[in-house]
C-alpha cells in the first residue's frame, strides 16, 4: 500500500514497486487485490521517492504471532529460570495481536507510558492470499514492552497490553515468486549499530505447519498475518543487556530478499 505525498490520501492504494517506480493497483486494498486473484489493471505511476509507503495490509482480520525458532525460545525461557516445554516442539503456538495497532515503514511508535523496558522483535510475517494460501512475505517487529508483559503474564494469561499498542509491518509484500520464505539473513540496528543477526532458514517449525495450525477448525482470510516469531537473538531481553529501547532511537528490521522496516520510537 502506497500513498503519493502530493495527494492527501487516507487509505492509499495497492502499488506494484518496479525499480525506482510505484505502479497503482486496480483494488481497494490488498485483501481485495488478492480475492480477485492476484491480478489487477494498472494505472497511475509514480516515483518511488514521491510516496509514502504504508502497513502493506492496513487492517487485517486477523494477526497471529507464532514462536517458531528454538533459539529464541530457550534464549527467553532461561531469562526465567527455565527450559523449552516438550509441548514447544509438538505444537507451533501463537498468540492473538491487535489488528488495531499496526504501522508501516517510517512510522513513529509511540512508547506506552507505563513501560521502561520497550524492546523490538525481528520477525517475518506471511501475509494470506487467495484460498488460505501465502500471498507473500513481510518484515515484522512485535514492540514489546517487558515489564508489563512480565506482570501480566505471571497469572499464566496472555501476552496482551504488553503487545497490543503496536506492530509494524513492511517495507513491501514480496510476492511467493520472489521470495519463498526459506531464508534470509535477518538484522537488527538501533541507531544504525547492530544488535541482533540470525537467518530465517533456523526456523523450527515451517510455513506449512504454520498455515496448519491457524487454519485448524477455522477459515484463514486474505489479509491474515502469520507472524513466524522472533529469530534467536532478535530481541534485547534475549540479550540480557538492559538496553532497552529509549525515545528517540530509529529502529531497523532487515530481511535479505525483502527490505528494511525502519521505525522511531515516539
Amino acid at each position: 500500500m502506497f500513498r503519493p505525498r502530493e495527494l492527501a490520501l487516507e487509505r492509499g492504494w495497492p502499488g506494484r514497486v518496479e525499480g525506482d517506480r510505484v505502479i497503482q493497483l486496480a483494488a481497494q486494498t490488498l485483501q481485495a487485490f488478492f480475492t480477485g486473484g492476484g491480478s489487477a489493471r494498472e494505472h497511475a505511476e509514480y516515483a518511488l521517492a514521491d510516496v509514502d509507503l504504508l502497513p502493506p495490509v492496513l487492517q487485517p482480520p486477523a494477526v497471529r504471532d507464532f514462536m517458531a525458532f528454538e533459539e529464541h525460545v530457550a534464549n527467553a525461557r532461561a531469562q526465567r529460570g527455565s527450559t523449552v516445554p516438550q509441548e514447544w516442539y509438538e505444537i507451533p503456538v501463537f498468540y492473538f495481536s491487535n489488528p488495531a495497532a499496526i504501522y508501516g515503514p517510517e512510522a513513529e511508535i509511540a512508547t506506552p507510558v507505563e513501560t521502561q523496558e520497550l524492546d523490538y522483535e525481528l520477525e517475518c510475517a506471511a501475509v494470506i492470499g487467495a484460498g488460505g494460501r501465502i500471498g507473500g512475505f513481510t518484515v515484522m517487529n512485535d514492540w514489546s514492552a517487558r515489564d508489563v508483559q512480565r506482570a501480566e503474564m505471571r497469572v499464566g494469561l496472555g501476552p496482551a497490553k504488553g503487545k497490543d499498542f503496536a506492530t509494524s509491518f513492511g517495507p513491501v509484500l514480496v510476492t511467493t515468486d520472489e521470495f519463498d520464505g526459506s531464508g534470509g539473513a535477518m538484522i537488527a540496528r538501533v541507531n544504525g549499530e547492530e544488535r541482533s543477526r540470525g537467518d530465517l532458514a533456523s526456523m523450527y517449525h515451517g510455513w506449512d505447519a504454520l498455515l496448519a495450525q491457524a487454519a485448524r477448525n477455522t477459515v484463514l482470510r486474505p489479509g491474515d498475518i502469520i507472524g513466524s516469531g522472533t529469530v534467536g537473538g532478535g530481541c534485547i531481553l534475549e540479550h540480557g543487556d538492559g538496553r532497552w529501547l529509549q525515545r528517540g532511537d530509529v529502529v531497523e528490521l532487515e530481511i535479505e530478499g525483502i527490505g528494511i522496516l525502519r521505525n522511531t520510537v515516539a
